[in-house]
């Protein structure tokens, strides 16, 4: 029997309902750790399908004082450095390679938001923290979903993994694939760095797979995100004719640490559930369904006109098949007060919000 056909984004967000439920794959659940999931994330040079954050949840509820947003590597500057005690910003905070103007801007921002005080001394700006900024992160994994890998996709992602691996930004690198149902999975056979781990996810086109049963065909490597590495930028493609020399830049680990805390407040604010901000909710076909597949454990994006999952790009108003909500039912009152889309979005960011502890009294 063939592989059942799933879109690329359907199996990403499949990955990701999995990976929140069960990650780490085959370990009984630490309750001393919380995995935080998103999609799309990661550098200007590379940007992964699926980014989990281990974090210490303890030190996660610590996190939660300072909002539910992301902030920002100025913000970061500041309620990193914030001292206990009243002192001039510019005395306690480093001194930056950009003008000071900038980080007196960010200085205000955070005290906008509620996560550092301040007060004026003659023509002086002074702060204080509220709270310690935790070190809340543990683990970085970074996974890059295949659903149906034929031998052109394996050579092409063979390459992104093993950018990654040369990087070292993620302490984890997965390629996440469907089972096939033959003895030997067909993604073990393909030239893959063996730094790597894969993750094979359930099909039940085959017998006895369950779609939301995953197993460790490989075990990854723990990267060295503590140390030096580099950042390959160009390497001779194999033909015979190229005689073009490999080019590679250093990268500190001051940097990594830096590019690791601002992928994990993305992944703290956005989630995975984040697909519904570039999709069309307030079109009428456009619904959230339990797959029973799956188990029913959660909720995914249905297109009621197409009848079955649609893609994040054609879930657009250039669908053909796009119809803005009745003007009527966003007028609607209780249970899905502003129209079907609003319920949507409140639905989702309930979903997320259950996935961030409440900070401590």
């Amino acid at each position: 029997m063939t592989q059942s056909a799933e879109s690329e984004f359907a199996f990403e967000l499949r990955v990701c309902a999995w990976a929140e439920r069960n990650w780490p794959p085959g370990d009984a659940h630490d309750p001393d750790t919380t995995a935080i999931v998103a999609r799309q994330l990661g550098t200007k040079h590379r940007r992964w399908d699926t980014v989990i954050v281990k974090a210490d949840t303890d030190a996660l509820a610590e996190r939660a004082r300072f909002g539910s947003k992301r902030l920002d590597s100025d913000l970061l500057g500041v309620v990193q450095h914030a001292p206990a005690e009243w002192t001039w910003y510019r005395d306690a905070l480093p001194e930056p390679d950009y003008p000071w103007r900038y980080v007196r801007e960010a200085v205000h921002r955070a005290a906008d938001r509620g996560i550092v005080e301040t007060r004026q001394r003659g023509n002086r700006i002074e702060l204080r923290r509220k709270w310690a900024y935790p070190d809340w992160i543990e683990r970085v994994i970074a996974i890059e979903n295949k659903p149906d890998l034929t031998a052109s996709a394996a050579r092409a992602l063979a390459g992104q993994i093993e950018h990654d691996v040369a990087l070292g930004l993620a302490d984890e690198v997965w390629v996440a694939t469907t089972a096939t149902g033959e003895a030997v999975e067909p993604v073990l056979l393909e030239d893959f760095p063996v730094e790597a781990g894969v993750l094979v996810l359930g099909d039940e086109s085959f017998e006895g797979s369950n779609r939301d049963d995953a197993s460790v065909a490989w075990h990854p490597r723990t990267l060295a995100v503590d140390e030096p590495s580099t950042r390959i930028l160009d390497r001779p493609t194999g033909d015979p004719h190229d005689r073009s020399a490999a080019r590679f830049e250093y990268v500190s680990p001051e940097w990594k640490r830096e590019k690791r805390l601002a992928i994990a407040e993305r992944a703290y604010e956005r989630g995975w559930r984040s697909y519904v901000d570039t999709m069309r909710p307030d079109c009428r076909h456009f619904e959230l369904r339990r797959d029973a597949r799956d188990g029913g454990r959660d909720v995914l994006p249905w297109c009621a006109a197409k009848e079955r999952r649609q893609t994040a790009a054609e879930c657009a108003g250039s669908c053909p098949a796009f119809e803005p909500e009745p003007p009527n039912w966003r007028a609607a009152g209780w249970p899905i007060e502003g129209g079907p889309g609003s319920a949507v979005r409140r639905l989702l960011a309930r979903r997320h919000a259950r996935r961030r502890p409440d900070a401590p009294e």
